[in-house]
């Protein structure tokens, strides 16, 4: 299975289909747009052009100087980019999990570790300034294990814990048990 391009320019075609300009068209626009601030950058390409989000943040961000949605290469590179504490964490998270799950891959989506399984998302973390999110990847295991979250504050897809959390292995194991079971 092929990676996806995570590169700016990959939205390039298909802008120039959607809205009839080349790309030079559209960099020129954007360096009449120089010194505003992103989202007025983003308002101006979606009121007057019709963007789509997805295609305003592509053209925004690639003139802005970033090339990449992706941050990280590895969850090395993410576990460097927080504090130590919290890196601590997440890795025993992912430990704990994969202690009863070997078989569960761990990588980099949405610039956050996630476990996976085959093409499957089954766990993920992601780091907060003040806490980690903890997502099971299904509302429905999340709605099964409210009960057991009553410590925890459980917002619609996640669980927000302590940065210094002592990771309650049977409880990941569990949920990961169920959402495998999906």
């Amino acid at each position: 299975m092929s990676a996806k391009d995570s590169s700016r320019e990959s939205h390039f075609p298909a802008i120039e289909k959607k809205y009839g300009e080349k790309m030079n068209y559209w960099f020129a626009v954007m360096a009449k747009l120089a010194g505003k601030k992103y989202p007025e950058q983003i308002a101006h390409l979606r009121e007057n052009y019709g963007f789509s989000q997805a295609h305003a943040n592509a053209l925004v961000m690639y003139s802005r100087g970033s090339k990449s949605a992706q941050r990280f290469e590895t969850p090395t590179d993410f576990f460097k980019s927080i504090p130590s504490e919290q890196a601590k964490t997440v890795k025993a998270i992912m430990k704990a999990i994969r202690a009863k799950y070997p078989k569960l891959e761990l990588v980099i989506a949405w610039n956050q570790p996630m476990l996976r399984d085959g093409t499957k998302y089954v766990f993920g973390v992601s780091a907060s300034k003040n806490y980690l999110l903890m997502a099971p990847w299904s509302t429905e295991v999340l709605d099964a294990f409210r009960p057991k979250l009553t410590d925890y504050k459980v917002n619609k897809k996640t669980i927000q814990v302590p940065s210094d959390w002592q990771v309650d292995s049977k409880l990941l194991q569990q949920m990961v048990k169920a959402r495998l079971a999906e």
